[in-house]
């Protein structure tokens, strides 16, 4: 065997044991992203503050750990809402209208009540809503 011969071979056998370990490095099934996608749509997530929502009686968090979050009402109240307020019709987010206590969508016109139902098309499908709670000074939202 000459050296290229053998220089050949062992490049080919450097590539070949190292490909398993590039692979699972690179796969989605890695278990430690699995877990923490799993935690994060499973457990209690912080969305901000108990100041934040009594100042201005909603509090919009758009980059949660679950997604886009808008949360109305005050701390103090024992019925917060809780939704993901990209409207259902064409993802433009909703606006909170407190004195008619309804979601408003900007660009369509379409309507939500409270609890994330549509009231009033183009949107055909309800919002997706949150449990809600608060905790010390953090308002807390979990899938549910």
């Amino acid at each position: 065997m000459n050296r290229r011969d053998f220089l050949s071979l062992v490049g080919v056998g450097c590539i070949a044991t190292s490909l398993p370990v590039a692979i699972a490095a690179c796969s989605p099934d890695n278990k430690s992203s699995t877990t923490n996608a799993s935690n994060a749509s499973g457990d209690w997530q912080k969305v901000g503050s108990v100041a934040d929502l009594d100042s201005k009686g909603q509090l919009l968090a758009k980059n949660s750990p679950i997604g886009p979050v808008l949360v109305v009402g005050k701390s103090q109240d024992s019925n917060l809402t809780a939704v993901n307020p990209k409207c259902t019709h064409a993802g433009c987010t909703v606006e909170w209208e407190s004195d008619s206590k309804k979601f408003l969508c900007p660009c369509h016109g379409s309507e939500f009540g409270i609890d994330g139902k549509v009231t009033k098309g183009p949107a055909s499908k309800p919002m997706p809503s949150y449990l809600v709670k608060v905790e010390g000074d953090a308002v807390l939202v979990k899938e549910g």
